[in-house]
């Protein structure tokens, strides 16, 4: 349908006006459309202006005056010989205008508010519960409100226009943002499963361990008791973040947060029990656990694919070890022209971005049962959160 620009649609779609399916068509568009992107960025910065717009209300003697003055400008005039201009003219409003100025205040004191915004909730199994009350067949989730799930419940939430989310048992969710510009739940605790059709970082998740930034795709999250959260992506990208620290998560591929410290380093779930192990004790163990032994695992367990990894390594491990790292990678995936040891030691943005574009494609070479997508860099913003 849009293999053409989208340009026209754009106003509805940033509005939550259009169809679901249209909705779903736009998105995928915009992914890989970088001229309706830049034009539905401006339009997103435009209504994120427009709500931060102060709501007033109009003195009671506005309609009064306004009336006082449109009697007045339809009041008969004295003949006058022949035209003349004077300064004295210029206090006579054509009604024209005064009408137009009219509708103008009017619409800016009086347009109806929205109502309080709600995603539609449906119930797949059990007896999930909104704001503690059970729900029937469907149900609305307003803003701050939560929906949990006992051990044998299960629902799923419309993310508005732009995708679904289904909530598995023992869980509890909040509604904390739906905007055009924003959609975002808290995950407290349990597991949720997200698939997103809108451009890159509309939907997100809190969660007590990090963020979940949807890239466009499919993913699983859960959160146990401690906090703790383990991302798995079957689709597309998730931007896992907390504060400076993001880790890119790919199609295939998992990522582990811990409250207190933020997302650990991706790792593709094929890679050997030791690798992930090492991995593991690198993230979230003790600072000892960073020591040689534990990295020699990493370089030595690593294959072509698990050059992802190595690339979040770089910028986490010491400088004494990032020519190791460095040089294990360069051997899983050559870097490419333009590409020198001295800027990829010294975290040169551009470099990286460029030697991550490249392994991108090998990883789709390795496995084309995994949807990656294209590697989302118009969505990252500044890519310096990218290798921390």
């Amino acid at each position: 349908m849009f293999s053409q620009h989208v340009a026209k649609n754009l106003s509805a779609y940033c509005n939550g006006e259009t169809p679901n399916n249209e909705a779903r068509q736009i998105a995928e568009h915009l992914i890989g459309c970088n001229r309706c992107r830049r034009q539905f960025d401006e339009i997103k910065l435009g209504v994120r202006l427009a709500e931060r717009l102060p709501q007033l209300s109009a003195p009671d003697s506005l309609w009064l005056d306004l009336q006082t003055q449109l009697d007045g400008a339809g009041a008969p005039r004295p003949a006058v010989s022949e035209p003349r201009f004077t300064f004295r003219s210029l206090r006579f409003v054509p009604v024209a205008a005064l009408v137009l100025l009219t509708i103008g205040i009017g619409a800016f004191y009086f347009y109806p508010r929205p109502a309080t915004p709600f995603w539609d909730v449906v119930r797949l199994n059990g007896s999930p519960r909104i704001a503690a009350s059970p729900i029937d067949a469907k149900g609305r989730l307003a803003l701050g409100q939560w929906l949990e799930t006992d051990g044998s419940s299960r629902a799923q939430i419309d993310v508005g226009s732009i995708g679904q989310v289904e909530i598995d048992p023992n869980t509890r969710v909040r509604l904390v943002t739906a905007k055009p510009t924003e959609h975002r739940l808290e995950l407290a605790r349990g597991k949720m499963s997200a698939r997103i059709w809108a451009p890159p970082r509309l939907f997100f998740v809190d969660t007590p361990a990090a963020v979940a930034a949807d890239l466009g795709c499919s993913y699983t999250l859960e959160v146990d008791d401690s906090g703790a959260a383990l991302l798995h992506v079957t689709m597309g990208w998730v931007a896992l973040q907390l504060k400076d620290r993001e880790s890119m998560v790919p199609a295939g591929a998992s990522c582990a947060t811990r409250p207190g410290i933020g997302p650990g380093t991706p790792y593709f779930e094929d890679a050997s029990d030791a690798f992930r192990v090492a991995l593991s004790k690198f993230d979230f163990g003790p600072a000892e656990s960073r020591s040689m032994p534990t990295l020699d695992v990493l370089l030595n367990q690593a294959r072509p694919r698990d050059s992802l990894t190595l690339w979040h390594l770089l910028p986490r491990v010491a400088e004494t070890d990032r020519e190791r790292v460095y040089d294990r990678l360069a051997l899983l995936v050559a870097p490419p022209a333009g590409v020198t040891r001295e800027g990829v030691l010294q975290l040169n943005e551009q470099m990286l971005q460029l030697w991550r574009e490249k392994m991108v494609t090998s990883w789709r070479g390795v496995s084309q049962q995994q949807t990656l997508g294209d590697f989302p860099m118009a969505a990252s913003g500044d890519a310096s959160g990218l290798v921390r």
